[in-house]
């Protein structure tokens, strides 16, 4: 079966983005469309989890979200976040993203290499702090199990949501293949739509925790990435296009 469309569950890149080079290249349609979104809690449901603002010293950033959240509901409860705070970050990215709400130079920012589990020295060198982990209603196994390893005091608190996108105006019979990047997509796929059968359509995943989420609603998957061959998705949908399946 040859792909003449796809579907990217990913909202659209930028000009310079591989998959519009492949679009051109292999002369075929590339679409994108996010299958989730972020909506944020209220500053009631958050008092509802029993999280205290000023009960914490330090503060766990696992992503950008993260802080957009943690920064909207302290500004609508009425909390100035103190200059002695200290901000422990999963990634440099994610440390420069505080510039957004605070002055950087002037606080107390640390920050990992990329995964959570990077951040352990970090929570040893500063053991003494009482965080705050803002998160989503879906939170990594990693961050609970790398904080439990460290002996950190912490407390999470969910500040925002991922949530199925309403996709309705989609033909999703249309494409010959669908591209995914989190579970949260393959659940979004089957509650919108409930008589979806794969039949030829091919679905490429990013990521073991995606893998496993699709295999386990009976998707049969025909791309995956990362791999050592191809450790980006652009790059494994290339190859398969190529090989003709």
């Amino acid at each position: 079966m040859k792909i003449k469309s796809i579907l990217v569950s990913q909202p659209a890149p930028s000009e310079s983005s591989p998959y519009l080079e492949i679009a051109k290249k292999e002369k075929i349609r590339i679409d994108f469309r996010p299958f989730i979104h972020v909506e944020g809690v209220e500053a009631k449901e958050l008092r509802a989890q029993k999280i205290d603002l000023n009960q914490f010293t330090g503060i766990i950033f696992t992503s950008k979200n993260a802080i957009d959240h943690f920064f909207r509901l302290a500004e609508e409860m009425r909390y100035s976040v103190p200059d002695t705070m200290r901000y422990i970050c999963q990634s440099e990215a994610v440390a420069n993203y505080l510039q957004k709400h605070i002055v950087y130079r002037k606080r107390k920012i640390s920050f990992g290499e990329k995964n959570f589990s990077d951040l352990a020295p970090l929570f040893k060198k500063y053991p003494n702090e009482k965080y705050l982990l803002p998160s989503s209603d879906v939170l990594n196994a990693d961050v609970p199990s790398t904080l439990e390893k460290a002996g950190v005091e912490y407390s999470r608190a969910i500040m925002y949501r991922t949530v199925c996108s309403d996709l309705s105006d989609i033909e999703i019979a249309a494409y010959d293949m669908l591209v995914f990047f989190s579970p949260q997509g393959i659940k979004s796929l089957h509650e919108n739509f409930k008589d979806f059968t794969q039949g030829d359509t091919k679905i490429a995943v990013f990521g073991t925790t995606t893998l496993n989420a699709a295999e386990e609603s009976g998707l049969k998957v025909d791309v995956m990435a990362p791999t050592k061959e191809t450790p980006s998705m652009t790059m494994a949908i290339e190859k398969f296009i190529r090989n003709g399946k």
